[in-house]
């Protein structure tokens, strides 16, 4: 992400100077990077998940869209009311790309639906925006309520996707609670910890994702995990974010953990820290073993 970031600052100016009107496109395009990719290994980690079509009209502009998603249930008996994870990745990589992570939330005791955005995997092609990508996370968390009502449901994003899941988060009163890795508290913010950080160019992003603004409006639990050695977001921009919500909330500093890897090296942490937040349904005796 930051050298695509950098590529948009560098561009801000020239294309103001130039009276540019594709601005807010170009910086849609680079701070999502929308595509087709996945991680090495994401197609065989996606194996067993189902598929999820999401079809709705935008309120944005009034055309259809249609998501796709993974569904990956939980091993608990359908009996038990397992909760249910909403899952929102970061950018660049479709959502196979986040099949191990999706599989690791399902150890900790979750079903999860995972979502391409916009632009995304087999999603409907038109480049995403922060508000169209709210609007798919919303479409998806609706989903979800009208067929696990009965559920506890919770949110949870990763980098970009975090900043997602804070917005959905703060404008829903249905969630149990929610789970954010390695995200930020703004797009200008993280901006300023970049070595070009001095130039003046906040004022000229359109796409902001204004986390630290919104997180205070969330009225469940709020888990922030950040890995300690994350080189793309620091974590000091995490535990900003955490300082500016209410509580209960909870912040969990991943030690060894990369933008990429916390997931897997904070597991351990990730099952304590769910269970002292959200209570017993979390707790090692109530998590059925991965098959």
């Amino acid at each position: 992400m930051k050298r695509h970031l950098l590529m948009i600052f560098t561009a801000l100016a020239l294309a103001v100077a130039a009276g540019c009107a594709s601005l807010d496109e170009k910086q849609r395009e680079w701070i999502f990077q929308p595509s087709d990719r996945s991680w090495s290994g994401g197609e065989a980690a996606a194996r067993g998940m189902d598929d999820v079509w999401i079809d709705f009209a935008s309120k944005t502009n009034g055309q259809p869209v249609r998501l796709h998603g993974l569904w990956l249930a939980s091993d608990a008996p359908p009996a038990a009311g397992a909760p249910v994870l909403l899952y929102l990745h970061g950018a660049r990589w479709n959502v196979t790309g986040s099949a191990t992570r999706i599989r690791r939330m399902q150890e900790l005791g979750f079903s999860v639906l995972a979502i391409d955005y916009r632009g995304f995997g087999k999603s409907t092609a038109e480049l995403p925006s922060e508000q169209l990508a709210l609007e798919d996370a919303r479409a998806a968390w609706d989903w979800l309520a009208a067929r696990y009502a009965d559920h506890p449901r919770y949110i949870f994003g990763h980098s970009l996707g975090g900043a997602i899941a804070i917005d959905l988060a703060s404008r829903v009163d249905d969630e149990q609670g929610t789970l954010v890795e390695g995200t930020f508290t703004s797009i200008p913010d993280l901006f300023d910890t970049f070595k070009w950080g001095w130039l003046p160019v906040g004022a000229l992003i359109t796409q902001r994702f204004e986390s630290v603004s919104r997180v205070a409006g969330i009225g469940s639990p709020l888990l922030v995990v950040h890995g300690a050695q994350d080189q793309l977001i620091p974590p000091e921009l995490g535990r900003r974010l955490f300082e500016a919500a209410a509580n209960p909330k909870l912040f969990v500093e991943v030690e060894g953990g990369s933008h990429h890897n916390t997931n897997a090296v904070g597991q351990p942490q990730y099952r304590l820290a769910l269970a002292q937040l959200f209570g017993d349904r979390f707790s090692p005796l109530a998590v059925v073993s991965p098959k």
